[in-house]
């Protein structure tokens, strides 16, 4: 009996030990952990298949319920050119041995060897440059992928790859982009070849500069072409783009002046107070316009301005990172954002493929990966130490004092 006891006892403190363990772990993984891991793996499934060659082997391709019939080798440049938009300035940051470190190392590395197979005519994951336009639309975010990490993912590739992509970038010029958003994909791919001091197309960038400022409809907000539709493409595309874009003219003194940039960094920063304002207590957002199924690329013009150290001053670092962490868990909490070979799969919150527009492939939704753009900053940086602060919403819902709201004019 008196055995039996000191058995139950023993197992009782061992099972005691062990949970109290693993609850400290649980409590170990903070906010950067928990990015850090999860763009792993959303990353990990497509950078791992191209770097051997094998993505269009090992991933299946599902397409809108309503898909207009273009052909889906679209789908494996979707993937790559947006995973690769959001998740490059994670790979500005130094070598180190912690985990986090190991997965950032191992991920670029495979993405060098990815770059060269996306543009080898020999490589069965040679991307689908022709034939569709929708290539100038993923050919920016590559493009976007090499201005946002030019040391780690540009100068590094070899000679013949380098080429490679100059000269495909040069071909799409054959797509005639309609006057919406658009206008910014041939723009960013011309901006790119500027920046590395190549010929380049500048009416195409005069065109978008030109058709964006006519498009500002007033309190941080773009139309996207002359009607205006209530979606998230400022955030896609219109306002992280175009800023880029600018940046670069002003940097190589072409075309714009430094005050044209401002404006538009102004213009983001309103929009980023709006998109912080979004997030319910809850770390909801509104579901609302087309391409939905894009996810958390909804904020990608907050995400940039975190990067950029440069977030308005109405929100502070803390409640930023704060606000997207809970965004970011109450979507991955949801069951079915991923198929059984680890890709995404098409939906907002788990699996909903009804939601999905008639362009929208499975490849469509690695745009999601923009929301980890402050991975860039260092671990000891501020927005990722600073302790976490209540968002807008919260601080409205909970009866605390908030900052009210006012409109601004640029």
């Amino acid at each position: 009996m008196k055995r039996t006891f000191l058995i139950f006892l023993f197992l009782g403190l061992l099972f005691s030990c062990g949970f109290a363990q693993k609850r400290k772990q649980k409590e170990t993984i903070n906010d950067r952990d928990y990015w850090a891991n999860l763009a792993y793996t959303i990353a990990d499934p497509v950078l791992s298949n191209i770097s051997r060659d094998e993505l269009v082997k090992n991933m299946p391709v599902e397409l809108s319920p309503t898909w207009d019939g273009r052909r889906t080798r679209v789908v494996y440049m979707e993937a790559f050119g947006r995973l690769m938009a959001g998740i490059a300035p994670w790979f500005n940051l130094p070598d180190d041995d912690t985990p986090e470190g190991k997965q950032r190392h191992h991920l670029r590395e495979l993405a060098l060897k990815s770059y060269a197979h996306a543009v080898n005519p020999n490589s069965n994951d040679y991307l689908q440059w022709d034939k569709e336009g929708q290539a100038l639309v993923d050919a920016a975010y590559i493009a976007n992928s090499f201005l946002r990490a030019p040391k780690q993912l540009w100068e590094p590739l070899d000679e013949v790859t380098k080429a490679r992509y100059i000269e495909e970038f040069k071909k799409l010029r054959w797509v005639d982009p309609p006057y919406t958003n658009w206008l910014l994909f041939s723009a960013m791919v011309e901006t790119f070849l500027l920046s590395i001091d190549e010929q380049y197309d500048a009416y195409r960038i005069h065109s978008a500069i030109r058709k964006i400022e006519e498009w500002y409809i007033g309190d941080g907000w773009y139309a996207d072409g002359e009607q205006f539709a209530f979606d998230y493409y400022n955030s896609f595309v219109i306002q992280p783009m175009y800023v880029e874009i600018l940046e670069v003219l002003v940097q190589k003194k072409r075309m714009v002046k430094p005050e044209v940039l401002e404006i538009a960094k102004k213009r983001m920063q309103r929009y980023a107070i709006i998109l912080e304002r979004f997030i319910s207590p809850e770390g909801t957002f509104p579901v609302f316009g087309r391409s939905m199924t894009y996810r958390l690329g909804v904020f990608q013009p907050l995400s940039l301005l975190a990067l950029r150290e440069e977030l308005p001053s109405e929100i502070t670092e803390g409640q930023t990172r704060n606000a997207l962490t809970a965004v970011i868990k109450r979507m991955f909490s949801v069951e079915g954002n991923f198929n059984a070979q680890g890709f995404l799969q098409l939906g907002f919150a788990g699996h909903q493929p009804d939601l999905a527009d008639w362009y929208t492939n499975n490849g469509s939704l690695y745009l999601t990966s923009l929301v980890f753009l402050p991975l860039g900053l260092p671990a000891n940086h501020s927005f990722w130490v600073s302790p976490p602060q209540d968002w807008t919403s919260k601080k409205a819902w909970n009866g605390q004092p908030f900052p009210r709201d006012k409109s601004v004019k640029y």
